[in-house]
């Protein structure tokens, strides 16, 4: 016959369910089943949090509405990152996200747009000419793709 565990855990705890537990303590968020700590992380680190999070559902020691109850993220989030860990495992908590690249502005367009600015026209007269938002062309300035000329003062 197998023997329970009862729901003892150390003062200073916020139990998640019966048998899980969290600890805050120093820039520290501990994760404690029973006496035992099972995960630490830092408390700013929203990966490791998630990890865990969605281990321990995916595992069956926690329910999501627990996670919910404890830490106050909506329940959205929570089945959204136990589909990540499902289908990605760990590794996709910390993969790098890939940014798009500037489609519309190719090497050819961006050579145009640098001749025009060149030549003193403002970014608004140049998206109309060429058919751009200004948007786009303040985003690569912003970037370091397209640069303004440096304006001379008169003396």
């Amino acid at each position: 016959m197998a023997q329970l565990q009862l729901p003892i855990f150390p003062a200073g705890v916020t139990p998640i369910n019966h048998q899980i537990a969290i600890a805050c303590e120093s820039g520290k968020v501990v994760y404690v089943h029973g006496h035992l700590p099972v995960f630490q992380h830092g408390s700013e680190d929203l990966a490791s949090f998630r990890l865990i999070t969605s281990q321990m559902i995916a595992s069956g020691t926690v329910r999501p509405s627990e996670i919910v109850r404890t830490f106050g993220v909506p329940l959205g989030t929570v089945k959204r990152y136990v589909k990540k860990y499902r289908e990605q495992g760990a590794k996709g908590f910390f993969a790098v996200r890939r940014r798009r690249s500037a489609s519309v502005l190719k090497e050819e367009m961006k050579a145009r747009v640098q001749a025009l600015l060149d030549t003193g026209q403002s970014v608004p007269e140049v998206g109309r000419e060429l058919n751009l938002l200004p948007n786009t062309l303040h985003k690569a300035i912003r970037a370091g793709r397209l640069h303004l000329p440096i304006k001379k003062k008169n003396r």
